[in-house]
């Protein structure tokens, strides 16, 4: 089974369990608040997550679509985060924090615009 991370914070998609688990896991560390506005099934195979997190006093909207496996494993996570501003501070602070790891370079630079 192969588990893909993709989206608009991401260049690149995160492959693998561990790997979507570490990236997930190291956003929502960086969260001050995280307010859901909505969670819920969508279609037959998936699931959705939308809310507004706060992150270092910068809100920041996200809609997580997850899609399953014909055994009910997650198969595909999209992660879509607005507006842009937010989306390339919070990508920068996460290329700080897997400094050293591969996962890194999948987040923006400080020189990267």
């Amino acid at each position: 089974m192969t588990n893909i991370s993709s989206g608009s914070i991401l260049d690149g998609a995160v492959q693998g369990a561990d790997a979507v688990r570490a990236v997930i896991g190291g956003a929502r560390q960086l969260y001050d608040r995280q307010d859901f506005n909505f969670v819920g099934p969508w279609g037959d195979n998936s699931f959705i997550e939308d809310y507004t997190a706060e992150v270092r006093g910068t809100p920041i909207g996200a809609v997580h679509l997850i899609e399953f496996n014909a055994d009910g494993e997650a198969q595909h996570i999209i992660v879509n985060y607005r507006p842009l501003s937010a989306l390339t501070f919070f990508s920068r602070l996460l290329h700080e924090k897997f400094a050293g790891t591969p996962y890194a370079e999948h987040y923006l630079a400080d020189e990267e615009a």
